[in-house]
């Protein structure tokens, strides 16, 4: 009977809690649902530009899964630096070329399967003097498939810890009655949220330095560009989980809710910021995400060897922006502790 009474309490107990209810009949169906549409989204075409090449070949290479594009080689370098095509292929004397974008081994690969295949259907059988002639513009061919990931886990790494600990810890301050306190004195909202930005942010800066060493000199991932770069950009990043993590945590009423929202807000976040390929379609949702920035400018710098140009500037804008957002509705959201 005991044990029939403490079953009876906690069931009661999870009645009455709504959320906890609508996470465990509702999150696993979303994600499963998100899972299934991501991954079997259309993303079999590769980009390719052609510069110079006959129409039966640029006829093969649709056969093999190309969205063929026609460039000058101008336009061709400009596209493989803005990432819109994977490679450029162009064929002189009977010989063909290929620009290869090999930041991402998987694309990469991809692409050469289809212009090698495409150049066999065209030709069949070529001279050894005439094989094709292959030059990576970033990347190279035996690039690892951490080096392929490591960018885009990087920011995710970094956003998910500095979440979890600036939400729980932001959580305790309230639970334990020091914020209430500080809010009952003349200090402004606003200076207690930047106040604790601040303060949670050293730790952030520490944890986001061992990190980025740790993984440039001791896993030794690819590093092309500037780790000072990639300094600006995980720390960015880890603001953004800071200001996001504070900002849930006023929503909490204890721990277990920060972790509620894992699912919901840090899970989703994997799929698209780049460690999955994805459709045109479902990589123009990930725009809505943090993580997707972070993912792009980390990639540009530490695998295309990009410095602070208007693309790595313009995503780390985006993070700031999301930041200031977080901490706008923080501020908003202290209200319900203090009318001022």
């Amino acid at each position: 009977m005991r044990i029939k009474a403490v079953a009876r309490r906690i069931l009661l107990q999870m009645k009455g809690d709504r959320r906890t209810v609508a996470l465990i009949i509702g999150a696993p169906i979303i994600m499963m649902t998100l899972i299934f549409f991501v991954l079997n989204s259309d993303a079999q075409n590769v980009n390719i530009a052609v510069i110079n090449a006959p129409e039966s070949y640029v006829d093969a290479l649709y056969e093999n899964n190309a969205r063929v594009t026609r460039m000058d080689e101008a336009g061709a370098l400009v596209a493989l630096e803005n990432q819109e095509i994977v490679a450029a292929v162009s064929m002189e004397n009977g010989k063909y070329s290929y620009v290869v974008d090999g930041s991402n081994s998987v694309k990469s690969k991809k692409a050469l399967a289809a212009l090698e295949g495409s150049r066999a259907q065209n030709t069949g059988k070529v001279r050894a003097d005439l094989n094709s002639e292959i030059e990576y513009i970033y990347g190279a061919s035996d690039l690892e498939m951490f080096d392929n990931y490591g960018a885009a886990l990087l920011g995710f790494v970094i956003f998910f810890f500095v979440f979890l600990i600036a939400g729980i810890n932001f959580l305790t301050e309230r639970t334990s009655g020091t914020l209430e306190k500080m809010l009952s004195t003349p200090i402004r909202r606003s200076e207690i949220v930047l106040g604790y930005i601040c303060g949670y942010g050293v730790i952030a800066i520490v944890q986001t330095v061992l990190i980025t060493f740790y993984l440039v000199y001791v896993l030794k991932i690819i590093m092309i560009g500037s780790i000072w770069s990639v300094m600006i950009i995980t720390l960015a990043t880890s603001i953004c989980a800071l200001t996001l993590g504070m900002m849930l945590s006023s929503l909490a009423e204890n721990e277990f809710q920060i972790v509620q929202f894992i699912p919901i807000v840090i899970i989703p976040q994997i799929f698209f910021c780049g460690i999955f390929e994805l459709s045109e379609a479902w990589d123009t949702v990930g725009y809505a995400f943090p993580l997707k920035y972070s993912a792009d400018a980390l990639s540009r710098v530490m695998i295309r060897g990009a410095g602070m140009d208007i693309n790595v500037l313009l995503d780390l804008s985006v993070l700031i922006a999301f930041s200031a957002i977080f901490v706008l509705m923080n501020i908003k959201i202290l209200k319900k502790h203090r009318a001022i």
